[in-house]
């Protein structure tokens, strides 16, 4: 089993300011099919430091915490799928011409031999991921 840290890149055609809004738990729902974050507390500000979430699917749950947030240049999410995989996602943007380029870095640890398996396959397919995430932002924005 091995940790796996994953980096890709993306262009979204708004300035940083108005993209970070896009990789956070709420924003998110605006361009990923399924996204449906619960809040176990009152959550007016979903990007602070401490916040945490939860998302499911018929196979998992994941719990999710705001590691560090400096808007509107990085954020970064711990994130435990129990007995699954556990690790870390950040996003970082940089103004462009166009908007921003953003570089999304999953660090993940499998947690049990399936589970490394999944990841690799995860890890293999992972820069059409990112592509999709281009698209489906893409979409949202035209």
């Amino acid at each position: 089993m091995n940790r796996r840290v994953l980096t890709a890149a993306l262009e979204v055609p708004l300035p940083p300011e108005e993209a970070f809004r896009l990789f956070t738990a709420r924003g998110e729902r605006d361009w990923v099919p399924g996204w449906e974050p619960v809040f176990p507390v009152d959550t007016p500000d979903d990007s602070a430091p401490g916040t945490v979430w939860l998302t499911s699917t018929p196979e998992e749950e994941t719990t999710w915490l705001v590691t560090a947030r400096d808007f509107p240049h990085t954020v970064s999410y711990g994130r435990i799928t129990p007995g699954v995989r556990a690790g870390t996602v950040t996003v970082a943007l940089a103004a462009t011409v166009s908007g921003s380029a953003v570089t999304v870095t999953y660090d993940m640890t499998p947690l049990t031999p399936a589970a490394a398996d999944a990841l690799d396959a995860f890890a293999a397919d992972y820069p059409s991921f990112i592509d999709s995430w281009e698209q489906l932002i893409t979409a949202h924005l035209t």
